[in-house]
C-alpha cells in the first residue's frame, strides 16, 4: 500500500474544511477502481468531495462515497475510451501493472511512466 501523503487541493474547499488532509494517493500515482474495470492517472485532488450535488445524486444510494475523504481527479481508460474520471479515496487502489497509461492527456501534462509514477511537467507544478 502507498505511504499516506498531505496533499493541498487547487480546487477551493467548503467553508469550515481543513486545508490539509491524509491521502494515500499523489499526483502521478497509477490507480484502478476498486469496483469498475477501469485505472488511471492522478492529476489533481480534492481534499473532500467538490463536485456538483447532481453528480452525486447520480450515483446509485448504495454505493455513494462518504463525502469527506479525498477525491481524485484521473485521466482514466477501460478497454474502450479514455476520459476523466472523479473518484473518491475508498474507491481506489494502486495499480501494479507497471503498464502505462494511454491517455491522450498524459503526455501533456506528465513525464514518462518511470518507476510505477508519472512525474508532473514543471509547467504544471504549483
Amino acid at each position: 500500500m502507498t505511504a499516506t501523503r498531505h496533499l493541498v487541493s487547487t480546487n477551493p474547499l467548503p467553508k469550515g474544511t481543513p486545508p490539509v488532509l491524509d491521502a494515500r494517493f499523489a499526483i502521478g500515482d497509477v490507480v484502478r477502481h476498486r469496483l469498475f474495470d477501469f485505472r488511471g492517472v492522478i492529476y489533481d485532488i480534492d481534499p473532500v468531495f467538490a463536485n456538483s450535488e447532481e453528480w452525486y445524486e447520480s450515483i446509485p444510494k448504495d454505493l455513494q462515497p462518504a463525502k469527506d475523504q479525498p477525491f481524485y481527479h484521473l485521466l482514466a481508460e477501460n478497454a474502450d475510451s479514455s476520459y476523466v474520471a472523479y473518484v473518491s479515496q475508498q474507491n481506489l487502489l494502486e495499480d501494479d501493472s507497471g503498464e502505462p497509461v494511454m491517455h491522450p492527456e498524459v503526455g501533456r501534462m506528465f513525464h514518462a511512466l518511470a518507476d510505477g509514477k508519472y512525474r508532473l511537467h514543471s509547467i504544471h507544478r504549483h
